[in-house]
Parts: C-alpha cells; structure tokens; sequence
C-alpha cells in the first residue's frame, strides 16, 4: 500500500469518527428522539460495526418500549444490522416485528431478501410480490423479483420483472447483465445487453464473466446434443 493510499485511509477513518461523534452529540442533546438512535444504528451497520449497532438498538428498544412509531423504525433498524453481519434467522424475526404501514413494503423486501439469501426462492416471492403490491414501479423491488424468477427457472416472468425494472432505471448495470442472460438463453439478441452492463457497471460484469461462459458452454452442449438426436433419428 502506497503512503497516498494510506493517507486517503486515514482521511476516511477521520471522518467516519467525525461523523460518529455529531450522531452522538445530537442522541446527547435530544434524547428522546428516537430517530437519531436509529440514524447512529445505520451509521454503525454500515460500518461494519454490527455489535455497536445491535447494541444501540436495543438499548433504544427498552428506551421507547411505549412508543410504537419508535418500536417499528428501530425493529426494521436492528433487523437491517443482523442481515447485513449475515444473521438471517434475527433479522427476519426483527423484519416480522414491523407493523407500520409506512415502513411495512420495505420490511417485506427485506425479509424477500433475507429469504434469497438463505436459497429460499419460493418464500421469498411471496412477499417481495407482497411488498409489490404498493410500489408496481420500484425498480429494486421488480430487479428483486426478476433474480427470483431468475433463480427460479422461470426465465418468461423474470425477463418480464427485469424489462419493468430497467424502464425505471435503465443504468443500472446489474440489471442489463441478468437480462442479458435471459435474452441468451431463450435465443434472444443479448449483445445490447451485455454492453450497456459492461459499460455501466464494468465491476458486476467482471465479477459475472463466469457464469456467462457456463451459461454459453451449456448451450452449446445442448445445441449440440440436439444435433445428435435428430441426425440418429
């Protein structure tokens, strides 16, 4: 590691402790404010600080244990901090504590999330299709769905739910790959596709260069075991 990469380290843990310590000063001077509990507790998940976070949140949960506004945003917040330290089984229990409706849709995407990562393709469906329901435009719920589908087998609905997402976000690069596939797979022109993907998100494409060579090397196998069949035939 160069000294410039270790200065731009330093820089970013400088501020991260900056922006640390304003969360807390601002818990100190309003207490009672349940949103800035959770504020801290987002800071602390997404910076790997998994305990911390789980820590704060409960501590805020015994806190505002009156407050049901309070109990929901923090529940979905602690549910939040277990998915992302990959402990599915809590955060799901977390997940299922929200009953706000302000906050319900977004509980349902994760807990489909929470199930897709746990390979459970059929549970998670059910309530990202529920958490649909509210948002038929939201282009990370029908992405969600499309790589349910995907995983699933069923390459007609997650071509359709991927065709919904990228009208929304047509940049998102993940999403041009995955239909890609798709398109590659039922004899559809894919070119398109897996350009705008590299271009867009040449990281995503680099990481899923693999799975296009196996997906390629299983339709030519299969191309040419048909070949066989119908010349012995």
């Amino acid at each position: 590691m160069t000294e410039k990469d270790n200065l731009k380290r330093e820089e970013t843990k400088q501020k991260a402790q900056e922006a640390a310590s304003k969360l807390v000063k601002s818990i100190d001077e309003e207490p009672d404010d349940f949103h800035r509990y959770y504020n801290l507790g987002v800071f602390l998940t997404q910076a790997n600080s998994f305990e911390q976070a789980e820590e704060l949140y409960m501590k805020a949960l015994g806190q505002f244990k009156k407050n049901k506004q309070a109990q929901n945003t923090l529940h979905y917040g602690l549910g939040n901090a277990y998915y992302e330290a990959g402990e599915f089984k809590k955060a799901l229990k977390q997940f299922q504590f929200v009953q706000d409706s302000s906050l319900k849709s977004d509980a349902y995407l994760m807990i489909a999330q929470t199930y897709v990562a746990e390979d459970d393709y059929k549970t998670a469906l059910a309530f990202a299709l529920t958490a649909q329901t509210k948002h038929q435009q939201d282009p990370t719920i029908n992405g969600l769905i499309g790589e349910i589908f995907l995983a699933l087998g069923d390459f007609k609905h997650a071509a359709t739910y991927y065709d919904q997402a990228l009208q929304a976000d047509e940049k998102n690069g993940k999403y041009q790959f995955e239909r890609g596939l798709i398109a590659l797979v039922q004899g559809e022109e894919e070119t398109d596709y897996f350009k705008r993907a590299k271009d867009l998100d040449p990281v995503y494409f680099k990481k899923s260069q693999q799975r296009l060579e196996d997906i390629e090397k299983f339709i030519q196998t299969h191309n040419q075991d048909s070949k066989k069949d119908k010349e012995n035939n």
